[in-house]
């Protein structure tokens, strides 16, 4: 927005200020300063600020509001002009109309007025200069007046020609509505273009006839011209989204619009009003002007907030020290003047360092919390005059326990050889499962969906890595995953989920190169387990919601020891490596990060205890079972029934044949026995062993073979 200086030194007192003060005072309190401006008037030179302002400060979009937060921020009284302090004799019958009419819908204010005996349209030269200063050009007709009125007050009004609308409507009595339409209509509007306007659109009707589009632009058939003896004067106040909304819509965006997209309040269209009738009068001394339509305006709710003298101290910290100023902090008296001199009104209570402060409504949508009004507090102050010194810190942060579960998991992944992977958490259309989360909205059509697993993109990396010759490619993701339960309620959670395989290693430096079997592949899963301190154990699974991804008699479930699923492991699909052109030796898991947590949190402190001096007693216990139960239950139960003695059981062979009856199995297992304390003797081993064959043949119904 383009100010020039001559007009803001009516407004404030600037007599001892420079321009590069000025310059240092706007940008530090918010207001970037893009371009100093020199600007011809005839024979005189005078300059013009080109001032952003951030988008919550639609107050400052006129000359009056800049010129109030340049007085606070300088510490300066705003001067009165005549024609502010001017009462008019007419204006509380007015607002008596006013304020006695119904509230118009979708806006907060909506007042148009009818100007008859309009015999000139000539503005005043000052007011020629007061335009060409701001960047606006001259037509010496009603668009000055309109200009003028904008970059004065910030109020954008709408001008109609009254004598071509009443020409198009029957009525005598043309009444003014703000509605939408029944039915697409045909708009041209008054810069030349048509516009078809479907039903979603607000328009301003007269009767039937939409002569504008809402807070936007006028039509073409309606406007206003040299030749205009009645005009129409709508001033309004549009809701910001429904302007935003509207516009981006119809790809249209005007000075109006604009204004009205930064959320402008209602709080003194009333006097924006009575300074247009009294410009007009200038040239038009037996203008007459009547009311025709008004709403009674929707005032913002009064906003209260306290703030406390100790959260001041401890957001700003301490202040620089002057001549003039000895204190630590910002004193109350000081914090009191500056909330002051922002029109805030308040009461402060002394024993208890608080304030209530009343929040004026034209600072309604940037100040809502007590770090705002601190915020402007070190603005009016100077944040520069604060101390950037940072507090001692009195209370060290501790790790939380999802932390410390990432970094835990995360070492155990890295000591398996698995590189951490980042990717991006949409997806395309093409998916591997059903009823996953679209977006309503997605920015992109490639990447329209929510991930149901982390699995499809960990091989979609190992296919991109391949074809760019990275053949070898483990990783590992941390991401949340969602879903739709059978409430269509979206459900969040977050996994681990990782890839390995693929390529042919030595498992011992004699050994050929080899692919990564199943078994271990799953060797691998249950050495990260013993790592994290975790008991798990495995049940065979046949996947049908992952039946595009897993193989699908190579799957299995992981389940903790009390029976909670932990998640997912199998070799992939081999329909699915022949489709992406990757080995069918690549393995994948996907675990549950929760209960990998809480188990983390149950777990105790590692013990640490001398390695036993003393000889072991190795045994071997050979039996037959049903081929249906798995060995680490058999594992389970001899542990717990081995005594304390039994250190160690290994699997040293499995045979099934001729001499094994249908549906057995013939296992050989290794007992290894150790005391801490003494060397044990061969009578006691045989006991617990003749004990662990009675429980073997008693619980399994195993035969004992010798």
């Amino acid at each position: 927005m383009q100010i020039s200086l001559r007009w803001l030194k009516e407004l404030v007192n600037l007599e001892t200020i420079s321009v590069e003060t000025l310059i240092t005072k706007l940008t530090l309190g918010g207001f970037e300063v893009e371009e100093v401006l020199e600007v011809e008037l005839g024979n005189e030179t005078t300059l013009a600020l080109d001032i952003s302002s951030t988008a919550n400060r639609s107050d400052s979009l006129s000359i009056q509001g800049l010129s109030l937060e340049i007085a606070a921020l300088l510490n300066h009284n705003p001067s009165q002009l005549a024609y502010s302090t001017k009462t008019y004799p007419w204006s509380q019958e007015f607002e008596s109309l006013i304020s006695n009419d119904p509230i118009q819908t979708n806006c907060s204010g909506f007042i148009s007025l009818m100007i008859e005996n309009l015999n000139s349209f000539k503005s005043p030269k000052w007011l020629q200069q007061k335009l060409i200063s701001s960047g606006f050009p001259v037509e010496n007709n009603l668009t000055d007046f309109q200009n003028y009125i904008l970059v004065e007050t910030g109020y954008p009004l709408e001008f109609y020609d009254f004598d071509k609308i009443t020409a198009k409507v029957p009525n005598s009595k043309i009444q003014l509505s703000l509605k939408g339409l029944e039915e697409p209509y045909q708009f041209l509007a008054r810069n030349g273009n048509q516009y078809l306007l479907e039903e979603s659109v607000l328009v301003v009707k007269a009767d039937d006839l939409p002569i504008s589009i809402g807070g936007i632009i006028a039509s073409n058939e309606t406007t206003y011209s040299m030749d205009t003896k009645t005009l129409l004067v709508e001033a309004s106040i549009f809701n910001a989204a429904q302007i935003r909304q509207q516009s981006r819509i119809l790809g249209l965006r005007t000075d109006r619009s604009a204004r009205y997209e930064k959320s402008i309040k209602n709080t003194t269209l009333l006097e924006a009003i009575y300074r247009f009738i009294s410009l007009l009068r200038i040239e038009n001394p037996n203008l007459i002007c009547k009311l025709h339509t008004i709403s009674k305006p929707i005032k913002d709710p009064v906003r209260t907030i306290q703030l406390s003298y100790e959260k001041v101290k401890q957001v700003l910290g301490p202040i620089q020290k002057t001549k003039t100023i000895d204190a630590d902090y910002i004193s109350p008296q000081l914090i009191t003047e500056a909330l002051t001199r922002l029109q805030f009104q308040m009461t402060y209570d002394s024993p208890k360092g608080n304030w209530d402060i009343i929040i004026p409504s034209f600072r309604n949508d940037d100040i809502v919390r007590d770090i705002d009004v601190i915020e402007e507090i070190g603005r009016l102050y100077g944040f520069n005059n604060f101390l950037t010194r940072l507090p001692p810190i009195k209370n060290l942060g501790k790790e939380d326990w999802d932390y410390r579960t990432r970094k835990k998991l995360t070492s155990c992944l890295i000591n398996l050889g698995l590189t951490e992977l980042i990717q991006y958490s949409l997806v395309n259309q093409e998916s591997y499962f059903k009823n996953e989360v679209e977006l309503i909205n997605p920015l992109v059509k490639d990447y329209s969906k929510l991930r149901s697993s982390l699995l499809p993109n960990l091989l979609k990396a190992v296919d991109e890595n391949f074809k760019k010759g990275n053949s070898v490619l483990e990783g590992f993701e941390y991401g949340h995953i969602f879903s739709l339960d059978s409430s269509s309620l979206i459900l969040e959670r977050e996994v681990v989920a990782g890839v390995f395989g693929g390529f042919s290693t030595k498992s011992n430096w004699s050994a050929t190169n080899t692919q990564l079997s199943w078994f271990e592949a799953k060797g691998r899963m249950e050495q990260l387990f013993k790592k994290l301190n975790i008991c798990i154990y495995w049940q065979s699974y046949q996947p049908i919601r992952e039946k595009n991804i897993f193989h699908f008699y190579c799957t299995a479930e992981i389940f903790l020891s009390n029976g909670t699923k932990l998640g997912i492991f199998g070799q992939v699909s081999p329909i699915l490596a022949k489709k992406l052109n990757i080995s069918t030796n690549i393995y994948l898991f996907e675990l549950e990060f929760e209960p990998i947590k809480d188990q983390l949190k149950q777990n105790k402190l590692a013990v640490y205890q001398d390695y036993s001096s003393y000889p072991k007693i190795i045994k071997d216990l050979s039996f037959i079972v049903k081929d249906n139960i798995s060995f680490s239950k058999i594992k389970e139960v001899l542990y717990i029934n081995g005594s304390q003695f039994l250190k160690e059981i290994n699997l040293l062979d499995e045979y099934r044949g001729q001499s094994i009856p249908s549906q057995h199995t013939s296992l050989c297992l290794q007992l290894i026995f150790q005391s801490d304390v003494e060397t044990l003797q061969t009578e006691n081993v045989e006991t617990i062993l003749t004990n662990l064959t009675t429980i073997l043949t008693d619980e399994f119904d195993a035969t004992i073979r010798v």
